[in-house]
């Protein structure tokens, strides 16, 4: 069998839809198609949240209206009768609005799981549904009942054993030869609805790999495949065509967003390979990562984060930065779910770079007991492997350096445009 992996600007329309269609129809093997939400519904659904959890209910019902309509453009391009559509979204939207309606906006992480993780359910019953109008048979699975996750709302860690057995229970290519999943979610062992992490989609793709056996998983991205650079930030971009699992990582921890973080464990372990390949020319063979590749990597790759937070932590008794100090200041932001994408330290401070995520004001406020904080927001991380003099220059251009780094093959400059 194969794992096929539909991103949400894959299915952002009813022509995407209809284009996996074409993909799926040209399938011999037993498929297992994991899809994310619908365009920027995630978005959206966190909007519809964030009124909830600020006991807006009539702002977030007004904006559930909108995540509605949305859907229902699209089912009506999808469906004949308005009748099918109905029977889609109306017990799904219903479930919503109950939800939004009676509950109490009491804890973020919980509400975020329960409420934005709609998303996938919704896109997965009109994609399940529509397969089966165009005459490929298929049978819709809840991930929520499958993926059984700890309780870590919004980074929950998937208990691989549990979810084996599920997983095999709910799966048999004797009765049907597709089977449609959301990614994205689960669910601890009380049934609440968890999240893997934002673009969490490729990481339930990989562990559905993992856990039945799969020839191969693949993704299906807007772009050829993966890329020496994001080609809306930078010019004359590369296809990459082999890739080893480790340079996979090591982008990923660096912010390329093709891949998430957390994919490629799942299928080193047990050697699958992962293709990234063109959604809207299917006929080109994209990227592929696996154990052992024919070529290495020969050109600079470029990485660029932006929203990133630059903070220094020093000592308020002016000690030296021993690792007691150090282990509770990354256990502080650790609590805080702050990741740390890059560290410099002297005798006297520590400086690290951070994604400026909402938890982030909470956790400088902390430290701010035990150290003296600085920071500076608005700054953009950008991470370069295979560097060279001229590249840096480039890509460095009018930019003020507030910090920067070389490895052997790497470089990293933290920066902002010179005012």
């Amino acid at each position: 069998m194969i794992v096929y992996k539909f991103g949400g600007a894959s299915v952002r329309s009813a022509e995407g839809i209809k284009n996996i269609v074409s993909i799926v129809s040209n399938v011999v093997d037993n498929l297992f198609i994991v899809v994310s939400a619908m365009g920027k519904t995630t978005n959206a659904m966190e909007r519809v949240l964030d009124y909830f959890m600020q006991a807006k209910k009539d702002e977030a019902l007004a904006q559930l209206a909108d995540v509605e309509q949305f859907h229902r453009e699209i089912c009506n391009q999808l469906f004949v009768t308005e009748k099918k559509t109905d029977e889609i979204l109306i017990p799904i939207f219903t479930e919503i609005k109950e939800l939004i309606i009676n509950g109490i906006g009491n804890d973020y992480d919980r509400w975020y799981d329960r409420l934005v993780s709609f998303g996938e359910i919704i896109s997965t019953k009109i994609i399940s549904n529509y397969l089966i109008t165009q005459n490929i048979d298929n049978k819709w699975l809840d991930m929520r009942k499958l993926l059984i996750t700890d309780s870590n709302f919004r980074e929950a860690n998937i208990n691989m054993e549990q979810s084996r057995i599920n997983l095999k229970k709910a799966v048999d290519f004797q009765q049907y030869t597709i089977y449609t999943g959301q990614g994205f979610i689960g669910a601890n062992h009380k049934g609440d609805p968890t999240t893997l992490g934002r673009e969490g989609s490729d990481y339930t793709a990989a562990v559905v790999g993992n856990l039945l056996d799969a020839q191969s998983v693949t993704i299906w991205k807007d772009v050829p495949g993966i890329l020496n650079a994001d080609p809306r930030i930078f010019s004359n971009t590369v296809l990459i065509p082999e890739l080893t699992y480790a340079d996979a990582v090591e982008l990923a921890y660096s912010g390329a967003q093709i891949i998430h973080p957390k994919t490629i464990k799942p299928l080193e372990n047990e050697n699958i390979p992962l293709y990234v390949r063109p959604f809207y020319t299917p006929e080109q063979f994209g990227s592929v990562i696996k154990r052992q590749i024919t070529h290495s990597i020969d050109i600079p790759v470029l990485i660029l984060r932006v929203n990133q937070v630059l903070v220094s932590l020093r000592p308020r008794d002016f000690s030296f930065v021993l690792e007691d100090s150090l282990s509770h200041a990354f256990g502080v932001l650790n609590k805080h779910r702050i990741k740390v994408s890059l560290i410099q330290s002297s005798a006297v401070s520590i400086s690290v770079c951070v994604d400026n995520t909402r938890y982030l004001p909470v956790a400088l406020d902390e430290l701010s007991n035990d150290y003296s904080v600085t920071y500076n927001y608005n700054l953009e991380l950008l991470t370069i492997r295979g560097s060279n003099a001229q590249v840096e220059a480039e890509t460095t251009a009018n930019r003020e350096i507030l910090l920067s780094q070389h490895t052997r093959r790497i470089a990293r400059f933290l920066m902002r445009e010179k005012k």
